[in-house]
């Protein structure tokens, strides 16, 4: 017989590759509209964004190294360094910030390995749903962007206002 740790990650391994939206898409999302309300030129240390946006210093260090990886952010070092936004806020969508900071949005694993993941794929009832779905949400999140949902004064400041 199994014991718990060995049923849980075996059930752990059975689950279904349905995308969730983690803190590290929520805090680089977080992080880029608030870059989005500043002028273009102006370059915002990591300690402003956590600040106004509430982002624990340890998460924000290493998505900003993923947002600079994927094109989307500018960093520059010094005393004067900070982020700045690699593209125009309008140029910027949801999506393209979910796949620097996670991997491509994919909501179940068939949709992208076909056969190579699932023996039944070819013969499964739900794949097109599943593929719709992911055309769907795919084409909502392009079509979003960072300008959007740009915030000048950060969450953390909207919250006191909102309690006074």
């Amino acid at each position: 017989m199994r014991n718990g740790s060995q049923r849980t990650r075996s059930r752990a391994r059975d689950r279904s590759s349905l995308m969730h939206v983690g803190r590290r898409v929520d805090y680089a999302i977080r992080a880029l509209a608030y870059l989005a309300a500043q002028p273009p030129d102006k370059v915002v240390s990591k300690t402003i964004i956590e600040k106004k946006q509430d982002i624990p210093p340890y998460y924000l260090s290493k998505i900003m190294k993923d947002l600079v990886a994927g094109g989307l952010v500018h960093s520059q070092s010094g005393c004067r360094g900070g982020f700045s936004l690699a593209r125009s806020a309008s140029a910027i969508s949801i999506k393209d910030v979910y796949e620097a900071v996670e991997s491509r949005l994919v909501l179940m694993e068939c949709l992208e390995k076909k056969e190579n993941y699932c023996q039944y794929c070819a013969v499964c009832t739900q794949f097109s749903i599943w593929e719709k779905a992911q055309n769907l949400l795919t084409n909502y999140l392009a079509g979003i962007s960072i300008g959007h949902i740009a915030d000048p004064s950060g969450l953390k400041e909207k919250l006191v206002h909102l309690q006074i």
